[in-house]
């Protein structure tokens, strides 16, 4: 599942989900909004693309560490902190292929995916610029 939405995820039934036969590991990466004097966030994607490229993100990974199985949920909206942003589940066959597919998909959103976040404080808010001119900033 490839997708970008406003509602939080069942995490539990993405891990049971990417248990395929031949799976040793899953790995889980859960990004939250974190309490960097913050009190929430807004962010804000060009969906379409958003989920392209994402997809392809996930094909390049799936290639390129035999993944078995890649789910990447980018929310989008008004979150508080503790909230889920991304979340990312890969399974593999063995663990070193599972941990590299997570952190490359991880790494590749960061640059080439069209998500903007805005941090709210008790004093107004601000645009967190991304790490390569576009894409979700730092996450």
């Amino acid at each position: 599942m490839i997708r970008v939405q406003a509602e939080d995820v069942n995490i539990g039934a993405l891990i049971e989900a990417a248990k395929r036969p031949g799976t040793g590991a899953v790995v889980l990466f859960d990004g939250i909004v974190r309490d960097d004097d913050i009190t929430e966030m807004e962010l804000e994607a060009y969906a379409e693309v958003a989920v392209a490229e994402m997809e392809k993100i996930a094909r390049a990974a799936t290639e390129q560490f035999r993944l078995l199985h890649v789910d990447i949920i980018h929310r989008i909206g008004r979150l508080r902190v503790g909230d889920n942003i991304l979340i990312i589940v890969v399974s593999a066959g063995h663990r070193p292929e599972a941990y590299a597919g997570s952190r490359y998909i991880i790494e590749e959103i960061k640059k080439s995916v069209p998500i903007w976040k805005k941090e709210l404080t008790k004093d107004g808010g601000r645009w967190v610029p991304g790490e390569h001119g576009h894409g979700a900033g730092k996450l």
